[in-house]
């Protein structure tokens, strides 16, 4: 962690927060309707079936779980990526075919895989195989959902460390500033049909749930997080910190406006669901 960034003696925001989410609904499931379970997310394609990940938390609204974190890396010139999973092949129903996945990332017991986002229709998107050509990095989409954004790049600009610098301070008016600085992007979608929306956050809030658990510490770098912004209910696009939140006591987190799901960036926990499969070629 960087030398820049300082630990404040008291945020003010809720600590880091481990659960398991949505594992009742699975662990309710008999070992036949496990068994279709799993044969229905797998046989026509790759990558489906029971998968557990970690998340920003739902805490309101109809979404079923939160939403799933992209871990974070900072290259030599400050430019922000997303983490791509290892690439192997596996035998999946007597078929080899590629997975991403990471076992134990970075030291921190979890493994990490692209099931993670293979849900709301990515799993079809290009950007989402594990082969997929991409240099990783996280990238200003065609329609920024930040006003500072637009100011500092053009679409396609990488997102750079530098022009979080005053995260302690930013605030769009809506709830309280200084909590960390937004900004929305596209990942592994160069040349793609599909987008792959994403989300990151600075805050010190974040650099204090590195400091107590192996997991953040490994996927997030500087204070920085980051996720797959697709709201679980119905793929809508959230926003932090957004307009018209405040009337669901969501003016600091992580708000859709599309039917009111409200998401705790700063309260990371595991969420336990069935990913779809990818596409067959």
């Amino acid at each position: 962690m960087s030398e820049r960034d300082k630990y404040p003696a008291d945020s003010g925001r809720r600590r880091f927060v481990k659960g398991v989410v949505g594992g009742a609904a699975l662990a309710g499931v008999g070992a036949t309707g496990a068994a279709a379970i799993n044969s229905a997310t797998q046989a026509s394609g790759a990558g489906g079936g029971a998968t557990q990940a970690y998340a920003i938390e739902n805490t309101d609204g109809p979404a079923p779980r939160g939403m799933p974190q992209i871990p974070v890396e900072i290259d030599d010139e400050g430019y922000l990526k997303g983490v791509w999973p290892e690439v192997k092949t596996e035998e999946q129903g007597g078929v080899s075919v590629q997975i991403a996945e990471t076992e134990d990332f970075k030291g921190s017991g979890v493994t990490y895989s692209t099931a993670w986002f293979q849900y709301c229709g990515v799993e079809s998107y290009a950007g989402i195989e594990p082969d997929y050509d991409s240099d990783n990095y996280f990238r200003v989409g065609s329609n920024p959902g930040y006003d500072w954004e637009s100011e500092a790049y053009s679409e396609g600009d990488r997102l750079h460390v530098d022009d979080f610098s005053d995260y302690q301070e930013w605030g769009n008016g809506v709830g309280q500033a200084g909590l960390g600085k937004p900004a929305t992007g596209r990942w592994r979608s160069e040349d793609a049909e599909d987008v792959i929306p994403i989300q990151v956050i600075k805050s010190e809030q974040v650099m204090e749930m590195a400091e107590e658990d192996p997991w953040l510490e490994a996927s997030t770098e500087e204070g920085f997080i980051a996720w797959l912004n697709k709201c679980t209910h119905f793929c809508c696009v959230p926003k932090y910190k957004m307009e018209g939140s405040a009337k669901f006591n969501a003016e600091n987190d992580v708000y859709c406006q599309c039917h009111q799901s409200v998401y705790d960036p700063y309260s990371i926990v595991e969420t336990l669901f069935v990913a779809r499969p990818r596409p067959s070629d």
